[in-house]
């Protein structure tokens, strides 16, 4: 079947479990692995169209990269959930093929959807030497040279710490990190899971900080976070090694049911801090009722104070 069949067919579906390492308390799936079924879906989406993104990458040069993830959680997974994955051709836009992703599971004898997320992939064209075929005309909107849609970068004095620079004045937790390989992908950036890890690893030290960390909440009241709402964008390309400067910021509070943040991520070059994603996440808390359920609670004052920024600490630094 030709490249171009494949990409008259808009639709494919695939069967998929969460994984293992996602089941961190009880048997619950947290938001990073549920986007990582997503993302699942989408590679597989590409398979069956012929566009496998190992051939594209070994043939073509093209490696395929998610560059938008919007994923809403509907319903929570557990390990030993089967999901149904449809993914949809969108409309294109922005130089990127448009996804949209459901994944539904089967909850007392209905069919619920649990998941519902839009996808932007783009393929980067690498930039060694190596021969490759031409990209196939068809995938030509969809290939760039480099990622990102762009920001404003932001200047820091020479004798100034990147991070109080970004932090000053916001309800902000900030922390810098050396980008690991096994955060990248195609020998040299960052890949969108990489990002979903920055984002869980934030929110955790954020929390800490404020001192209603995780295990505090666990121990004290049996509360637990819960994501309904994720998104991460790419904005420019960050690399193997360089030092991540990630901000997390609390954005609103509403009625002591969930709280909503922001994440941005930099690299430092030539002076100034180049924007390199950012992002949104949605956190409500739930009680721990037994090992399968739990239900959602309102925010009392000592989580209320810490998320406003009232708990008597300032703005936090990590580093790594």
């Amino acid at each position: 079947m030709s490249i171009n069949a494949t990409m008259a067919q808009d639709t494919t579906r695939l069967e998929l479990r969460p994984r293992y390492e996602g089941s961190n308390i009880c048997t619950w799936i947290g938001f990073k692995h549920v986007n990582y079924m997503v993302e699942e879906a989408v590679l597989d989406h590409l398979r069956q169209r012929g566009l496998p993104a190992g051939r594209l990458y070994e043939r073509h040069g093209l490696g395929v990269d998610i560059t938008d993830l919007d994923t809403k959680i509907l319903t929570a997974f557990h390990i030993d959930d089967l999901a149904t994955a449809t993914v949809r051709r969108l409309p294109d836009s922005g130089g990127a093929l448009r996804l949209g992703v459901e994944l539904t599971v089967e909850r007392g004898g209905e069919t619920v959807k649990a998941v519902a997320a839009k996808v932007a992939v783009q393929l980067r064209l690498d930039p060694r030497g190596h021969a490759v075929e031409p990209p196939p005309a068809e995938l030509a909107g969809f290939v760039t040279e480099r990622l990102g849609a762009g920001a404003t970068a932001v200047p820091v004095p020479a004798d100034a710490d990147p991070l109080e620079v970004l932090t000053a004045g916001q309800n902000a937790f900030g922390w810098a990190w050396r980008m690991p390989y096994f955060y990248c992908h195609f020998t040299e950036r960052v890949q969108m899971s990489g990002y979903l890890r920055q984002l869980e690893e934030i929110v955790d030290l954020f929390l800490e900080d404020r001192g209603v960390s995780i295990k505090t909440l666990l121990d004290e009241q049996d509360w637990i976070p819960v994501v309904p709402h994720s998104r991460i964008t790419l904005l420019d390309e960050a690399r193997m090694e360089e030092t991540l400067y990630t901000v997390y910021t609390v954005e609103s509070v509403f009625k002591r049911l969930t709280y909503t943040s922001r994440m941005d991520a930099y690299v430092l070059r030539d002076g100034v801090l180049v924007p390199t994603a950012t992002g949104r996440i949605t956190h409500g808390w739930a009680v721990i009722e037994n090992r399968r359920d739990w239900s959602l609670v309102d925010f009392d004052d000592r989580l209320t104070d810490a998320l406003t920024g009232k708990a008597g600490r300032g703005v936090g630094r990590g580093s790594a």
